[in-house]
């Protein structure tokens, strides 16, 4: 097999000797392409393999085909208009995104947020963990074979869509977080509709672990698999179910409280097996907690303002636009022109569905920010997965993919 390398010059195989073994240069191990189309990749990820047989040697990730140059396109906006993009980013953490966006800016220009309006975004944003952990559950059984369990999931997924749209008028791409509270109050039917979801989603939880936690070739498939010890997680830089399933009790909503988690009682779900059975375990009882945080959101929920007063950087109401000349010329110079924030820098970080999402935000004393950069949770987890693959069958490898539930929009920045 060494003939297949004469045609590549020095440079080429010192670079390759980087990324692979000497064994795979020689020709002694096979290199492989996963990727970037294969369907179990969850995107346009490419993996280099390395096989000895049917036994993963090594591992390369090989990003950036989705590069979209968020964070520059955002700095060409202002600081309102920006807010769009965040939902690009993790696709099925749309709110989630926009909240830390919108930390950042209140945080910046020390802009309040209203009771109710907090509130209604700790609500939205457990919805969104939730249908981001069914979206995982089920695309991860597909990849092993399960196919009723995709379709459950997408069956609960729906009624948390179905929220969304009510609020933002969207299913995914809503943007109803805004520097100062929300788009809008939410309508009258939605209390109903949670409450209603609250009510049946514990059901359908069981559903699902009636189908796979038992389940003996879920259980092959999965125990043993992927092994993440806590002190490499740590080392890695790993958060979220990851870290959580190798037994590090570690979550922004109790570490760091925002929005007024710290007044919601609920648990950190670990797991000390640190392998992809704990981590599906970890997923699974978290959107049990969630349901927790939402009821009691629901429960007292105040009445109030959604926005915050100050006109400096919050649109005025959309009903005095029609009555005032003051509030239209108002609306239309903030989204015009937008605001000027003070020069500054601030990070403010949130616990996504994945781990930890972080936004650093800079201003200059424009009404555009000078520097924006995003410390996305898919893109850190993803550095584990040769550490998690390496000695395990190709077969495995779509386990582990799944187990560490990345979205290429939020490697891919």
């Amino acid at each position: 097999m060494t003939e297949m390398y004469e045609h590549i010059d020095e440079s080429t195989l010192d670079g390759m000797r980087t990324l692979v073994t000497e064994e795979a240069v020689e020709g002694k191990t096979v290199l492989l392409n996963m990727g970037p189309q294969h369907p179990s990749t969850h995107g346009v990820l490419r993996l280099l393999l390395e096989l000895d047989g049917e036994y993963v040697v090594n591992c390369v990730p090989d990003i950036g085909f989705l590069h979209t140059g968020v964070e520059k396109n955002m700095e060409a906006k202002t600081y309102t208009k920006a807010e769009v993009m965040t939902d690009r980013l993790d696709y099925l953490n749309t709110v989630g995104n926009n909240l830390a966006y919108c930390l950042a800016v209140e945080k910046l220009v020390d802009l309040d947020v209203p009771p109710r309006a907090q509130a209604i975004r700790v609500i939205l944003t457990e919805l969104q963990r939730i249908a981001s952990h069914l979206v995982w559950l089920g695309t991860h059984a597909l990849d092993l074979a399960a196919m009723s369990v995709f379709l459950y999931c997408f069956r609960e997924r729906e009624m948390i869509l179905d929220i969304l749209e009510m609020c933002g008028g969207q299913r995914m791409m809503t943007t109803y977080f805004r520097p100062g509270g929300l788009w809008r109050d939410v309508p009258v039917e939605f209390e109903g509709a949670v409450r209603n979801f609250i009510k049946i989603f514990p059901a359908r939880i069981q559903e699902y672990e009636d189908l796979l936690t038992n389940n003996p070739l879920f259980v092959e498939r999965t125990k043993h698999i992927g092994v993440l010890k806590p002190e490499d997680a740590i080392r890695w830089g790993v958060t979220g179910p990851p870290l959580r399933a190798s037994g590090v009790k570690h979550d922004l909503r109790k570490v760091r409280p925002y929005s007024g988690y710290e007044q919601y009682d609920f648990d950190i779900p670990t797991q000390s097996d640190g392998d992809t059975y704990a981590r599906y375990l970890v997923r699974i009882e978290e959107m049990r907690q969630s349901l927790r945080i939402i009821e009691q959101a629901l429960n007292k929920l105040p009445y109030g303002p959604v926005r915050s007063n100050n006109r400096k950087y919050v649109p005025p109401p959309r009903s005095e636009i029609g009555t005032s000349m003051e509030a239209l010329i108002h609306h239309f110079k903030l989204w015009t022109e937008g605001f000027p924030a003070p020069k500054g820098s601030v990070y403010v970080a949130v616990e996504s569905p994945r781990g930890e999402l972080g936004v650093y935000l800079e201003g200059d004393g424009g009404p555009k920010p000078y520097r924006v950069h995003w410390r996305t949770p898919s893109f850190v987890n993803l550095q584990v997965l040769p550490l998690l693959a390496k000695g395990h069958l190709v077969a495995d490898l779509v386990a582990l993919i799944g187990t560490v539930d990345i979205v290429l929009g939020d490697v891919d920045r």
